[in-house]
Parts: C-alpha cells; structure tokens; sequence
C-alpha cells in the first residue's frame, strides 16, 4: 500500500523542530510495523520514553512548556491530536495522525497538545532524564527567556 511521505507534508516554519518519518512496513493482513532504531533514524540517543493515553477528545491539553536543553520527538500512535509549536517569532500547528511521523520537539520550543479523538495515544522519546529545572512553564518566562538567548 503506498503512503503520503513528509515530503508532501506543509514545511515546518518554526525554529527547533522537523519532522522525523521512520520506516513503516505493511502488511496487509498482519498489520503495520513501525521501526526506530536508536543510532539511525532518531537524531539522538534516547534516554526516556513516555506515552499518553485515557485524554478527554474535547477538554484535555497537555504540554504548555518548552524545554531550555531537552530534545524530544513526539508520535501518535492512535487516533489524531493537534500539535502547536511556538519558537517565540512563529507559531504553527500540525495535525498528528501517522503513526510512524514524528516532530522533533528542540529546545527553546513552546509546545501544546490539544484536540485530541477519542482513544488517542502519544509516543515520546527524550534525551535525558526528567528534570524539573529544565522546564520553563510560564510564557511569558519563556518569551523573555527566547529574548535573551539572541
């Protein structure tokens, strides 16, 4: 079964960010297999991996952060969500619903997760550990923050 490839994809205009598209082999009666090898595809070596799942379709938003150093690529596994990306000048939102396309989350990179359907689930691999410090949480924090870095 042929698919629609990220090159067809609208051009990711915010600083820190691309899109990430692994291999996806079909088989059309056993399903679809999704592979991301730590050292190839990914354009960083994985240090956490997290999912999200059981959101509410209408009232769930999740994120509302950006990071000063981590790096991220988020996937919907399941269903669809919208993805909204701030660098500070641009703003932009993406539709996720493949499950083998990601975006790559930079650092310095205001994220949002909202409008998710029903029994949506997101897939996301980290660079390091979780550290509270890293977070910036208030946007106008980050807005002063992404200032200073020029």
């Amino acid at each position: 079964m042929m698919e629609e490839s990220v090159k067809n994809y609208p051009e990711i205009i915010v600083k820190h960010s691309g899109y990430l598209e692994l291999p996806r082999i079909v088989d059309e009666r056993d399903g679809a297999l999704c592979i991301a090898e730590f050292g190839r595809q990914l354009p960083f070596e994985p240090r956490r991996l997290y999912y999200i799942t059981n959101l509410e379709s209408g009232s769930s938003i999740r994120g509302k952060h950006a990071h000063r150093k981590l790096r991220q690529v988020i996937f919907c596994l399941s269903g669809c969500f919208t993805l909204s990306l701030d660098d500070g000048r641009n703003k932009q939102d993406i539709l996720m619903w493949r499950d083998n396309v990601g975006v790559i989350l930079g650092s310095g990179l205001w994220h949002t997760m909202h409008s998710f359907s029903g029994g949506c689930v997101l897939l996301v691999l980290a660079d390091d550990y979780y550290d509270e410090s890293d977070y910036i949480r208030d946007y106008d924090g980050f807005l002063k923050w992404v200032g200073e870095r020029k």
